[in-house]
């Protein structure tokens, strides 16, 4: 390999410690020291969850400032990704768990009404194509106050439009779509999404999911009835896809009032960025993430990104906080090596809080070890 090939660095994020932008800019800084000459792209990714929109905005993509509701209907600033007609909207971004005042959790009452405030938003602006990534939801409403905020009423029995949150859904009798915001028949919906949990029943959105945002085992029956009421109202036939259940059944609200299609996050997150045109000319791609282990193997970015680096037989290491796969494990999932921050600093306060330094001394290594 000559100093002047093209390194891709495309990480996600090191959660806890750095977004994928600021991990990408470290590893950027120990490659330049050792090989001046070599040609850095920087490309952070995400799959779906929380930092998706920052990894558009780093890419160039322009960043819309917008207040919304957050997942307790408090109104907070938030922001999506657009390029020309296409939008990234991040439910982490707006309805996510982070964004609980306090940290409390309202299981019963967190909504996904603000998610619904945003994609308006960007339809209004010129969107027609929207990438809605999903993952790290606040809420179990099925997506009910995602579309409800997109002009569909939720009725109960006296034809009043149901609160927003999960429980409200028991008691609703009717879906009114006559409402709904005119762009959405205009526009094309793709779910950035890694779980395949229908939304009912043992794997569904309540049973797997409502325990990680508050819900005791009083609230997970009153959920799971409500989320029935709600799918029988609105498109039996769509809880039962895989999907449906991700991000507390948000999946479920754009499969069967947004006519969504359900992809694997990273596949769209690379593809949208155009990351197959950038490896053409690559001579090695440097991916990872905080803990690279087993659940990384189920569709997370770094193996995304291996997967389609390996397509374009260009080499790819991995960098991690920490990794907890075996080398045989490491070599069998496509990667030419690994490199852990642990390995580095075993303290796992210091290779969080030192990150940074510690990537860029990673940065130095891989250019000693991969760039002649």
């Amino acid at each position: 390999m000559t100093s002047a090939a093209r390194v891709i660095l495309a990480p996600d994020k090191f959660k806890g410690s750095l977004a994928a932008p600021e991990v990408a800019a470290a590893l950027a800084a120990g490659l330049r020291k050792r090989a001046p000459g070599a040609e850095i792209r920087q490309v952070p990714v995400a799959d779906g969850g929380d930092g998706t929109v920052e990894a558009f905005v780093a890419a160039g993509w322009t960043r819309v400032e917008v207040t919304a509701p957050g997942p307790t209907g408090v109104p907070r600033p938030t922001a999506y990704a657009r390029h020309g007609a296409r939008a990234v909207v991040e439910l982490a971004a707006v309805v996510g768990l982070a964004h609980l005042p306090d940290a409390q959790p309202d299981p019963l009452g967190a909504s996904t009404y603000g998610l619904g405030v945003v994609l308006a938003h960007a339809m209004e602006h010129g969107a027609t194509e929207i990438v809605l990534g999903l993952g790290g939801s606040a809420s179990t409403d099925g997506g009910a106050g995602m579309v409800q905020a997109l002009g569909v009423r939720v009725l109960d029995s006296d034809g009043r439009e149901l609160p927003r949150g999960g429980a409200a859904l028991a008691r609703a009798v009717r879906v009114d779509r006559s409402g709904v915001h005119p762009g959405v028949a205009g526009t094309r919906f793709t779910l950035a999404c890694d779980v395949d949990n229908p939304l009912l029943g043992p794997t569904g959105a309540t049973a797997v999911y409502a325990p990680q945002k508050g819900a005791g085992p009083a609230d997970l029956d009153v959920l799971e009835n409500a989320l029935a009421t709600w799918a029988r109202l609105a498109g039996p036939e769509f809880a039962r896809l895989p999907g449906a259940g991700a991000a507390g059944g948000t999946g479920f609200g754009a499969l069967a009032v947004l006519g969504a299609r359900v992809r694997s996050g990273i596949e769209v997150v690379l593809e949208s960025l155009d990351f197959p045109a950038l490896l053409a000319a690559a001579a090695l791609v440097v991916t990872g993430e905080g803990s690279l282990d087993r659940q990384s193997l189920h569709g997370k970015a770094p193996v995304g990104v291996c997967a389609a680096a390996r397509k374009a037989n260009v080499p790819v290491v991995a960098v991690a906080g920490r990794a907890l796969l075996t080398p045989e494990e490491i070599r069998s999932a496509g990667f030419a090596d690994c490199y852990a921050l642990a390995d580095l600093a075993p303290d796992p306060e210091r290779s969080m809080s030192d990150a940074a330094v510690l990537l860029e001394r990673v940065g130095g290594r891989i250019a000693e070890e991969w760039l002649d």
